[in-house]
Formats: structure tokens, sequence, C-alpha cells
């Protein structure tokens, strides 16, 4: 009798929502699930995919099952527990298991073949650099800090540390080897990052509360720490990582924004001594995956990085963190379509460890669950220090006399500022000079060719951009449409008002802090850097400015067109604009300095402005969720939104016409609404015309019992074919 064949079932990553089946050679030990093995995949002579199971057999005749290349790995490359979570995740989101793992592991491991060689560079002290005087680079003094750092970390820094030093970090280090002070290493492991260890500051009453509560849970345990902005929050967490760390356990940080994982290391090499990296999309393949391996291995106690970092391996978890739960960056927008909070829940239950989501504004979902009692609440209602929360002032923008967008009583209020040597910050959450550009004469306005939008003036570049596909072109010298010469740029964005204030404040040191201005690698950091050394009088910028900085100086916030948002067609719109309110706002007066707040509007009465005013994001809570319970959404009710997109007008909408017919053929029960299909709220977008169908319930089970069954059909449309369609699940927006 011949030998019975070995199968295994193998996630590769493909659009296609099975396993495939491949022959183990003879001479291949059985490769254990959670290995890497390298298979031939349609025309692809070679993928990387991950073993899941051994089978008894196939549905392929076995004459045409492929063979196994060559296995990756001797172990698993991916312990049980992250296994099982992406499992989850490929299920919940109903998304290709293959292209889940390839989502969460980095570039390099997807590709490469050895793991045990990859290392991150280190920078230590050279014998001649430990007997350097700092006097001796008196006149590069960024260089002079990194000759401190190093002489306070005879283990050597990391790139990750380094940037914690200073953004600014490469040319300074490299001069520091070309002296023979420094030199580079490489490591298989991180190194312990060093500084100089600060003594915590005493935690008031609810801080030591929320700490002692956190500290003592057992098992899977949810809080919500939920303090007004300057309550103290990150000590709360650093305070609950150190004791984690001290019995040689694991964390978790989740942070929404890249420009924060600096602030976050520097913080906590002041507190501990126990290695640490970090995870995001900025890094080189190279530092991410040798982070990720580390982290694997247990040698990094601390893991902080963003949404994706959600999937690090943690082999002894003990503590998730996310910070500034309600960001929207969370979310995942295009591919797997997955809320990084979210799974981050649902790993901490599955783990047995306890989990914090922290935020001054909380999302409504994650507060509904704190009053039901399902998640623990954790109130800090003050702010640390004996700082007062800042007075907050509605500027009527009908009553008062505007220069560029800025209001007599906000320019008033900024040369008080100045006059006092304090910072001020100025929010507008729209990029470029003016978002539009118009014709006096025939009334003209610059239209993107390929978007349902229109092109926003930079003046700097004299060029017309749209800020959905990022098409550009020269600012015309005539009109289009009639040849007329009056062409004018109307409303204001970042670049004009940073304008506008270097001609009323001619001796200020105006910093812009938008998508355009921190391009560049490290530009975001040195920018911050500038503002925390005070380098820097006034702060104007997007939404990048109200995420968890710290800026102990600034004691004036001016929020210039709050009304964005207002009336948006998206359920989120009113929440979203609260949060990004309040969040900046909370940029004033955190430290001794008393901080105040003016809001222009054109609508003081609306009841948003009401609750901005008192501090009372409750308030507006209240109003939202009774609004929300009337119409079904979240988080009385449950989201999936099917999207199409064509170059072709029609396509989407037919596509989504025929998966609605699919949807009656197979009943999605009384709880389920499959809505009719809509175009979207921007219907061309890139050179393609986008249509969207909701789907409603008011169960989660339901919903994902008829998603699952939907999606099997889906797939044979043929009108499928013709469209780029994707499912995402509990979306974001609408849009």
């Amino acid at each position: 009798m011949s030998a019975r064949p070995r199968i295994a079932r193998v996630a590769v990553p493909a659009p296609v929502r099975k396993l495939f089946d491949y022959l183990i050679p003879a001479d291949l030990p059985p490769p254990q699930r959670g290995a890497r093995v390298r298979v031939p995949f349609g025309r692809r002579r070679s993928a990387v995919g991950v073993v899941m199971s051994s089978a008894k057999g196939s549905e392929v005749p076995l004459d045409r099952l492929k063979a196994i290349t060559r296995a990756l790995d001797a172990e698993p490359l991916l312990p049980e527990p992250l296994l099982k979570l992406l499992e989850w995740t490929a299920e919940y989101y109903h998304y290709p298991l293959g292209e889940v793992i390839a989502a969460a592991l980095p570039a390099h491991l997807r590709v490469r073949e050895a793991t045990a060689s990859i290392g991150a560079k280190v920078r230590k002290l050279t014998a001649a650099g430990a007997c350097a005087s700092a006097e001796a680079v008196e006149r590069a003094p960024v260089q002079q800090r990194f000759l401190r750092a190093f002489q306070a970390a005879p283990e050597g820094l990391d790139a990750a540390a380094l940037a914690a030093v200073s953004a600014r970090w490469r040319p300074a280090v490299a001069a520091l080897v070309t002296r023979g002070w420094v030199s580079v290493h490489q490591h298989d492991f991180p190194p312990l990052p060093a500084g100089e260890l600060r003594r915590p500051p005493p935690l008031s009453p609810g801080q030591k509360t929320a700490a002692d509560a956190i500290a003592a849970a057992s098992g899977f345990t949810p809080f919500l720490l939920y303090g007004v902005t300057g309550s103290g929050k990150t000590e709360v967490y650093l305070r609950v990582i150190e004791a984690v760390l001290a019995r040689g356990e694991q964390a978790l940080v989740l942070v929404p924004e890249i420009g924060l994982t600096p602030q976050w290391v520097a913080r906590f090499r002041e507190r501990v001594r126990a290695p640490a990296v970090v995870l995001h999309s900025a890094l080189g393949e190279r530092e991410r995956a040798h982070a990720w391996l580390a982290a694997r291995a247990g040698k990094a106690q601390l893991v902080i990085g963003t949404r994706s970092a959600v999937f690090a391996p943690l082999p002894r978890l003990r503590l998730i963190i996310v910070d500034e739960e309600h960001d929207p960056s969370y979310k995942q927008q295009d591919g797997l379509r997955y809320s990084a909070r979210d799974v981050a829940v649902l790993r901490a239950s599955r783990e047995g460890v306890p989990i914090v989501l922290g935020s001054a504004t909380p999302s409504l979902e994650t507060l509904n669950r704190a009053r039901s009692g399902a998640y623990q609440w954790l109130a800090l209602p003050e702010r640390a220090g004996g700082a007062a929360l800042p007075p907050v002032q509605l500027l009527d923008m009908r009553r008062v006399a505007v220069d560029e967008g800025l209001s007599h009583p906000l320019r008033m209020a900024l040369a008080e500022t100045l006059q006092r040597g304090e910072q001020a910050l100025l929010f507008l959450n729209r990029r470029g000079f003016a978002p539009i550009w118009m014709c006096f004469d025939c009334g003209w306005i610059a239209p993107c060719e390929r978007c349902d939008a229109r092109l926003t003036y930079h003046r700097r570049s004299k060029r017309l951009r749209c800020h959905h596909c990022g098409a550009e072109r020269a600012q015309p010298a005539a009109c289009p449409a009639c040849g007329g010469a009056s062409l004018h740029a109307l409303g204001e964005g970042t670049e004009r008002v940073e304008a506008a204030l270097a001609r009323m404040f001619p001796r200020a040191r105006v910093i812009r802090i938008d998508r355009d201005s921190t391009r560049a690698k490290g530009a975001l950091e040195a920018k911050l850097e500038r503002v925390h050394t005070g380098d820097a009088d006034i702060l104007i910028g997007t939404q990048m400015l109200s995420k968890g900085h710290d800026f102990p100086n600034v004691t004036l916030v001016g929020v210039l067109d709050a009304d964005q948002g207002l009336y948006g067609t998206d359920f989120r719109a009113g929440e979203r604009l609260v949060q990004q309110v309040i969040q900046v706002s909370g940029r004033a007066g955190r430290a001794t300095k008393p901080g105040r707040v003016l809001i222009q509007t054109y609508h003081p009465a609306h009841p948003i402005f009401g609750a901005l005013s008192r501090h009372r994001y409750d308030d507006f809570a209240e109003y939202a969720l009774a609004e929300r319970r009337e119409t079904g959404y979240p988080p009385f009710g449950y989201l999936a939104l099917l999207r199409a997109e064509s170059p072709k007008p029609d396509a989407g909408l037919a596509f989504l016409r025929a998966a609605r017919a699919l949807a009656r053929c197979y009943p999605p029960g009384p709880t389920v609404q499959v809505m009719e299909p809509v175009p979207s709220p921007m219907e061309r977008r890139a050179g393609r015309y986008r249509a969207q169908l909701l789907v409603q319930s008011a169960r989660r089970g339901p919903l994902h019992a008829f998603l699952g069954r939907w999606l099997e059909r889906l797939d044979e449309l043929k009108e499928g074919r013709r469209v780029r369609w994707s499912l995402d699940v509990d979306p974001a927006d609408l849009y």
C-alpha cells in the first residue's frame, strides 16, 4: 500500500476567503501550525503562506495539488494566542485570513526567509567619547545633548531612544561618530532604554484610585479612564506599566499617531529601566521586523505603537492600554478595515488581561458600555497639579470684525499672550492657503477634474491641489472659462493664517503643523521640539495638534472655524467636532499658568457649543446618545457598509442593486435591514464613481450570520467583476 499523502492547509495572502491545500514533500518534516512555508500560487512561482492545520484529504484531486517548496520556520513564527486572534479578526471583518496574517506581519517577514539575522543598530560611546567633555562641543548644542545622553547610557541607544532625545538625531550622532566618540553596533535584541531617572510626581486622590484599581485587576477587566484634558491619565498609565514591568511581564500601549510615540518613549526612559520597542509604519523594514521579533521573544517588555501594533506577539502580555481611544485613526480605512481599539479589547478578553481605554472625550460606544457596567468607570474630573480648566469664550462671528479669518478679540488675545512671553495655539482643520480659487468676473471655481470637489490654492508653491485624490496643477494666469484675470483666493487655510500672523505679529515665531509642512521624515518631531524648547510663539495647525500633546507654555487656544462638520452628512460628524474642539482646547493652561480658549462660530446658540463652553462632554453625550437610540445607530445598533467603485458611472450602483436583489434570495431576518444602494456623498473621487449600500441590524449576531451567507454569493456575481468592491464592518464613517 502506498503511504497516505500528507496535506497542509495554508493561508496565502490572496483576496480569496479560503485556505489552500498543499502536499507536504516526503523529505520535509510536517510544518507546525503558525509556521511560514514557501509555496507556488497561481501564476506566482513563490509566495509565503502560513500553515493553519493538517488535513487527511482534500477536495482537490491529489494529482492537481501542488507541493510546499520549503519550510521557512522550524518553530511557529505566530504563537497560538496571536494566531487565534487573527482567525477571529478574519471572521469578524469577513476578510481573507491570508491577507489578515500578511497585514499583521512586518513586511520583512512576509517575504524573507531567515529571522535570526535581523537586528537593530545601537550607538555606543567609545573610550574616547567617555572621556570627552561636553564643553568640546559647546557650539553644537544638539551634539552636546547627545554626548550627555550617551554618557548616561553605557549600554547604548537605538533609533527610538535617539529620536526621543531629538528628532534631528541623525546628523548630530553622525558628527559624534566622525569624531570617534560614538561607534555603531548591531544587536539582536533591543537595548535597555536609558536616561536620567526622574522621581514620579505625587498622585492626586483620583489618580491613585484609578492606578490602584487597575493594578488590582486580575484576568480580563476593561476600564474606561475618563479624565478631563490635563488630568494626568499618562501618569496613571506609567504607574501601572511600572508594576507590570517590575514583575518581568509585558505591556502594550497603543497611540493614535506616529508623532506621539517619541513623546511616550521619552517619558518611559525617564521612569524605568526595561527594554522597549516601538512599532509603526514609519520604521524601516528591518527595524520593524526587529521590534516585532524582540516582542515575540519576550526581550522587549514594553511595545509602544500605532494601529498595527495590536497584532504584536507578546508571550507574557499582562496589560493593554489604548490612549485616546476615541480617535478615528484606530480604524483602518482600506484593505483590512479593522478597529485596533476593538481588536485590543477582544485580545484582552481572550488572553485574560486588563485593558485601559483612556480619553477626555470617549467614543459614544465606549461611554455607553461604561454606563451600562460592561466597562469599569474610572474618573479623573480635575486637572493634575491644581491646574484649572481654561474658561471658554464663544465669539459670535456675525458681530465682530474679521481679518484673514482672525477676529478682533482673538487678535487682541494673541497680542496679550505674546507680551507675557507665553505661547498660543490656533486650530483650523483646513490646510492650504484657501479652499476656493474663483474668478470674480464669471464665477468660475477651480474644480478637480477627477473628483466632485474643488481645488485648494497653495500660495507658496503657486499650485492648485485636490486634497482628496492628490491631483494638482499650476495656478492659471487667466480664467479658463471667460479669459478674465480677476482670479482670487476665497476662504482661509492654515497657510493663509500663517501668512496673516506673520504680517500682524512680525516678531512672533510662527510654526505651522499640518500634513503639508510635516511630509519630510522627522519634520513633525522637529517642529514639536521647537515648541517644547520655547523656540515658537504661535502654533497654527490642523487636527494633528489636538492629539495628546503637552505644551506647558501654551495659555491661549483659538478655534478658528468651529462650524466645520457641524452639519455634516455623517452621523458621527457632531461627535467628531466636539472631540476635536475639546481636545485642542485642552492644550491651554495645563501647567501653572492659567489658560484661555476662544471659539469662533456663526452658531453660538447651538447646543454643541453650549456643552463646549461648560467643558461638559457628558451634556453632549446625553444629547447624541438619545439621537442614536432613535435611529438605531451605534451603540444601539450595528452597521456594515458595502462599497463599490468603478471608472464607469453606473457600474458600482449596478453591482449594489444586484447585491441587494441577492440579499432578498437569502432573507436576512427581521432584525437586519438591507438599504437601497445610493451614490456616495462624494460620488466621483480619483476618477472613480463610488456607491454604497448600508446594512443595519439591532443585533450583532444576526448581522454577521447574514453577512457570511451573503458574501459567499457576492463573490459569484458577474457585476462584481466589473467593479472594485469591499465590505466595511462597523464603519467609522458613511462616506
